[in-house]
């Protein structure tokens, strides 16, 4: 009997620790995606680690009659007599050259941080001149240079063109997209790697996409704690240093866990963004109000201009006259106004102005009201 009521006892303790477990855990996961946390590669960048931009010149040939008109776009002439010379075929300058399907053409491309020679990166290929479309064409080799003016790689390829343009004699034309624009995949081979500080360094630096003290305190406690060290400092609102090892594949190793990290950014400033060309308004989520109150309306004033004909009987002397006749008519929408109190939130802002029915137009001059009356705890930006 007492081993039974041991056992009983035992199983009993056993099933409310594991229920503690599982609601230790769910509580857990909980606070987790209450709190937002995110991982250091998705806040910070590695200092030094980055893309460098590339630009080229080159020739696309190959084109239906769509190419450069050589007569008013010089250097595509210019550019293929130079092409041709250093294939040890000469042009005399007295003989025109005018081929409807060569097109000279912008190459950008980004070549990513680490590459090395014998890698391809994608190309984007842009009309110089006044080619009508680029679909079908053949980039001819083209060297693609950095901002120091040195070849980091080479680009030739067949383009994909998603724009299409058409035309008929009559003038009519018809484009889908935009034709003069295309990309190749992999279009460029690397000839030159990017000399990169990330292993001669003896620090390693992550950057803040975003600057801000409290995320960077944040993200110097999280590494910490994480190394149970003291090594990572804050050197500004953006930067943290935090010592690395020396060797290369142990640095590598190091920066990865680091990354893994999960550290809760702090909270912006409160903002509110007007793009004055679309009407779009992004409205924070910190974003408070004071006291005041609000009303909206307009006056709608409209003019009709008419003329009125006078004319006289058919055996009466006289003249016709016409009058000219104005109706104005003035008209006022109803309005509401509504008070907002202290400490108001976003949803209280958003509910209260839809209940006037604002239009975005409207919604702006009811942000800089509030602004200028000193009752809107926010940035307002317009863009």
């Amino acid at each position: 009997m007492e081993s039974y009521l041991m056992r009983t006892s035992t199983s009993r303790f056993r099933t409310c620790r594991l229920r503690c477990r599982v609601s230790t855990l769910c509580l857990l996961l909980l606070i987790s995606f209450a709190s937002h946390a995110e991982r250091i590669k998705d806040l910070a960048s590695i200092a030094g680690v980055r893309d460098n931009p590339l630009l080229g010149y080159g020739l696309v040939v190959g084109l239906d009659g769509t190419g450069d008109q050589t007569t008013q776009v010089s250097f595509t002439e210019q550019s293929l007599r130079s092409m041709l010379t250093q294939y040890g075929i000469t042009v005399p300058p007295a003989v025109k050259i005018q081929p409807k399907n060569v097109a000279a053409v912008s190459i950008h491309a980004v070549l990513p941080p680490f590459s090395k020679p014998g890698q391809k990166i994608d190309i984007t290929v842009s009309s110089l001149g006044n080619s009508k479309s680029l679909r079908g064409g053949t980039l001819l080799m083209s060297p693609l240079r950095g901002a120091d003016g040195e070849v980091y790689a080479i680009a030739q390829g067949n383009l994909a063109v998603g724009g299409l343009g058409v035309s008929g004699a009559d003038g009519s034309s018809l484009a889908i997209n935009v034709p003069s624009v295309g990309r190749i995949p992999s279009g460029a081979m690397v000839e030159r790697a990017v000399p990169n500080p990330f292993a001669d360094s003896e620090r390693v630096v992550f950057n803040l996409h975003e600057p801000d003290f409290t995320t960077a305190r944040r993200l110097v406690d999280a590494i910490n704690s994480a190394l149970g060290t003291t090594e990572a400092k804050a050197l500004d609102p953006v930067s943290v240093s935090v010592r690395a090892p020396q060797d290369t594949s142990r640095r590598v190793a190091f920066v990865g866990y680091l990354e893994e990290i999960i550290v809760e950014p702090g909270q912006g400033a409160g903002k509110i963004i007007v793009n004055s060309r679309t009407g779009t308004i992004v409205i924070g989520s910190h974003v408070t109000v004071g006291p005041a109150a609000v009303t909206h309306g307009s006056l709608t004033v409209t003019i009709r201009e008419d003329v009125q004909v006078s004319q006289p009987n058919a055996l009466a002397a006289g003249e016709t006259v016409v009058t000219p006749r104005s109706d104005i008519e003035v008209s006022e929408e109803d309005t509401r106004m509504f008070e907002l109190e202290r400490g108001t939130t976003l949803s209280d802002i958003v509910q209260a102005i839809n209940s006037v029915g604002a239009a975005p137009g409207d919604l702006v001059a009811i942000l800089e009201a509030l602004k200028q009356a000193g009752a809107l705890r926010a940035q307002l930006i317009v863009i």
